[in-house]
């Protein structure tokens, strides 16, 4: 009994799910990008036929390898075997580089807005001192990293706990306003049919990667799948119920921004656009402020929250993705010795220096972009595309699972037929692969070639390591760690 009694319940789990996969900035990226109210309807299929599916089979993997504390390398580890597993930690890794890139700019975006209130300020600033600003934040990080100290990880939670709520404090807040202010300005929605239909063109297809991007990331709560009560019924039962929460979220979120902001107004150029992808998050809650008549008191608190997150994201990034791929003593042989390398902190300081060029060449191409914003808008795009090829891993292992059923047990099953097992965990691949292909194109060529190119990049160098490691142990190379 005492040991039921400690088994999560399935709703408790829908509530610790729910804080992980959502954050304010989904709502308004899809806002956004997909003309406003007519995201409402994308977010929904989205949710039902990719999301609920993937949340699914990662409660599978985390039931069937419940006490793999690697998360997807320890996956694909125990059933394809430990070079499949390289290149698992090796894609979840470079894919933070082009996230590390860009925290750097956000946290000073962030800042920026903390202090002078508006984007006039930050935006004025020629990109090139904005990049060497943002590249010297970043050297700053790499440099605590490399002394083997995280010591915001504690603050990053707190950051990020306090983001959630006034992310649900903005929906409650907005609906509410019209009610406390009926004399101010808000927008009057129309929901006719025409504007809630998206136009399925080329720049919806090729923005579908954002919203992968959004909903994935649900293997983080594959540890809690056997701590549930009744694991076969409460698991799904909890993921609906979070995918449901996260729904009417993302639903109401929008119906909130669409009471102040005109996506016509959006839409009026490039330049516009641009700036309300780099700044909209702060003008929801500048406004929020107004309409409550409390000045910038939320938007205040809503750039110290952010500035304090993404600069402390910033140095987790570099240095937690790093420990994954290199300290994985099943995966060490792909790996140079250089780059197993320890400084006296315990950090891996090659490594590290790997980050810094990567990471910085990235930051440094886009000191030719015209503008502060154009560049924030730039790495969404960018990390809307390599972020989400992480995801692909978290289906060949529920793939190769459902191969290896009768090897490897499970107390949750996410469906018993092997046919349908196959068709979603297919289904899933193929679409995450497809929208980060589409997400590659864009209108300004240098924003495609960075998408085209830095997945390229990567993916060879990903490849070009094992060859070294081996004509490292063939010549007698390899180095003491």
């Amino acid at each position: 009994m005492k040991t039921q009694d400690k088994k999560i319940q399935w709703y408790v789990l829908a509530f610790m799910s729910f804080s992980t996969v959502w954050g304010f900035g989904n709502v308004l990226n899809g806002f956004i990008y997909f003309n406003g109210t007519q995201v409402m309807l994308s977010w929904i299929l989205m949710f039902a036929l990719y999301f609920i599916p993937y949340a699914l089979m990662v409660g599978e993997l985390g039931s069937a390898f419940k006490n793999s504390g690697s998360g997807v390398n320890s996956w694909i580890y125990e059933t394809t075997g430990p070079k499949i597993a390289y290149y698992a930690g090796w894609t979840y890794w470079a894919c933070h580089i082009t996230y590390i890139a860009s925290k750097g700019s956000g946290g000073l975006k962030a800042l920026s807005w903390a202090i002078f209130r508006d984007h006039e300020t930050y935006d004025a600033i020629p990109t090139v001192y904005v990049q060497l600003a943002t590249l010297a934040v970043f050297l700053i990080c790499c440099y605590i990293a490399s002394r083997g100290l995280n010591p915001l990880k504690k603050l990053t939670t707190i950051a990020g706990t306090s983001m959630f709520v006034m992310s649900l404090l903005y929906i409650v807040m907005m609906f509410a306003a019209p009610a406390i202010n009926p004399g101010a300005d808000f927008i009057s929605l129309d929901f006719s049919l025409d504007n809630l239909i998206p136009n399925f063109n080329m720049g919806y297809f090729t923005s579908l990667s954002i919203l992968v991007f959004a909903v994935g990331g649900c293997e983080k709560i594959s540890p809690y799948v056997n701590k549930v009560k009744d694991p076969s019924k409460g698991f799904p039962k909890g993921i609906i119920f979070m995918a449901v929460m996260v729904a009417g979220c993302a639903i109401l979120g929008t119906i909130a921004m669409g009471m102040m902001f005109d996506p016509a107004v959006i839409n009026e150029s490039q330049e516009t656009f641009d700036s309300y992808a780099a700044n909209g998050a702060y003008w929801a809650f500048q406004r929020l402020g107004e309409y409550y008549h409390v000045g910038d008191l939320f938007l205040v608190l809503y750039a110290l929250c952010n500035m304090i997150g993404q600069f402390a994201i910033l140095i987790l990034s570099i240095d937690a993705p790093l420990r994954m791929l290199l300290d994985n003593e099943k995966t060490k042989e792909f790996i140079p010795s250089k780059l197993l390398k320890k400084n006296k902190y315990g950090a891996f300081s090659n490594g590290i220096w790997l980050v810094v060029i990567l990471s910085g060449a990235i930051i440094l191409i886009q000191t030719v972009m015209p503008g502060a914003a154009s560049v924030l808008q730039q790495l969404t795009r960018l990390n809307s595309v390599c972020m989400p090829l992480r995801y692909l891993w978290v289906f060949v292992a529920y793939l190769a699972l459902r191969r290896a059923i009768k090897r490897i047990p499970a107390e949750y099953r996410f469906v018993k037929s092997q046919k349908i097992a196959y068709f979603f965990g297919g289904w899933c691949f193929v679409v995450t692969a497809a929208c980060c292909i589409m997400g590659m194109y864009s209108k300004d060529p240098m924003t495609m070639a960075l998408n085209i190119i830095t997945p390229i990049v990567l993916t060879a160098l990903g490849l070009i390591l094992p060859k070294i490691a081996k004509r490292e142990r063939e010549k007698g190379m390899v180095q003491d760690a």
